[in-house]
């Protein structure tokens, strides 16, 4: 029979034994965690893209507007035709991109389906600023069977939504080859190395001066990207810019009030603390 000293060291060995087995159990799981996931990044992605210095990532930048306006044409003449943006309002570009009323025009060019009637019908109408963006498709069986079988993803949140974000849209819009010896493209398919697997259902969309930009800017296929690009990603983060203006506001005003409070403190606050009080003759 165990003594009391014995049988609380017995108790200390298996609870130590039990803590490194869970340890060993938990730090292996960890790295399983990080080897997996590093072969599911290998594997979606073939070549990685290259980290590029995109002028709105600072913590002090906002967006290029004019590039965020070209890149809104980009999208609206090649990539609307197959892509939709299912989260996104004219009222959001007001400001940003256009005017007001420019804003309007744009969603008047715009033929949005609408109602019931009063007779039970759909019916057309020109844009408002309060409609979203319209669909190319009616829905994803058409879509599907205009492009081959292949889903044109909604470009909402594709910036946010990809591993690389900003270096990813790009890289894969300017990185269409001609595929490497021993690879094998399926008929309908296009070789794109940033693209998970290689094989990507879209053509390569841009070309040097496939649109003519209104500001004179040269439309070469990189640039059209970054415009792209850009306007992308403000379209998932329309708030962007005025996230950071709030956000040095606040950290200005917290400032100011930590360094008022740090004064008092030092030089009004520790003057009443060592005054001496007397009532009634007894010091408080």
């Amino acid at each position: 029979m165990l003594t009391f000293p014995l049988f609380f060291l017995a108790l200390l060995i298996i609870f130590q034994a039990l803590l490194a087995g869970g340890t060993l159990l938990a730090t292996g799981g960890i790295g399983a965690a990080v080897i997996l996931d590093q072969r599911v990044l290998a594997g979606e992605l073939e070549l990685h893209p290259p980290k590029m210095p995109w002028s709105h990532t600072g913590l002090f930048d906002s967006f290029d507007a004019a590039s965020v306006r070209r890149g809104y044409f980009v999208y609206k003449q090649v990539c609307a035709a197959c892509h939709s943006l299912n989260y996104l309002a004219y009222r959001t570009m007001v400001g940003a991109i256009f005017t007001e009323e420019e804003a309007k025009r744009e969603a008047e060019e715009a033929v949005i389906v609408d109602g019931p009637d009063d007779e039970g019908h759909m019916f057309t109408r020109p844009g408002k600023l309060s409609d979203i963006f319209p669909a190319p498709y009616k829905n994803d069986e058409e879509a599907r069977a205009a492009n081959a079988g292949a889903l044109p993803p909604d470009l909402s949140y594709i910036v946010v939504g990809r591993h690389g974000e900003e270096d990813y849209i790009f890289s894969l819009l300017t990185g269409y080859v001609d595929p490497p010896a021993g690879v094998n493209i399926p008929e309908g398919l296009h070789y794109n190395p940033y693209f998970p697997g290689g094989a990507i259902g879209m053509a390569q969309a841009l070309y040097n001066e496939i649109i003519e930009y209104e500001d004179g800017t040269p439309a070469t296929q990189s640039q059209l990207a970054k415009d792209v690009t850009i306007f992308l990603r403000w379209a998932a983060e329309p708030n962007h810019d005025l996230r950071k203006k709030i956000a040095i506001k606040t950290f200005l005003v917290l400032g100011f009030l930590t360094l008022s409070v740090y004064y008092f403190k030092k030089y009004k606050w520790s003057v009443v603390k060592s005054v001496k009080t007397t009532i009634g003759g007894k010091k408080l």
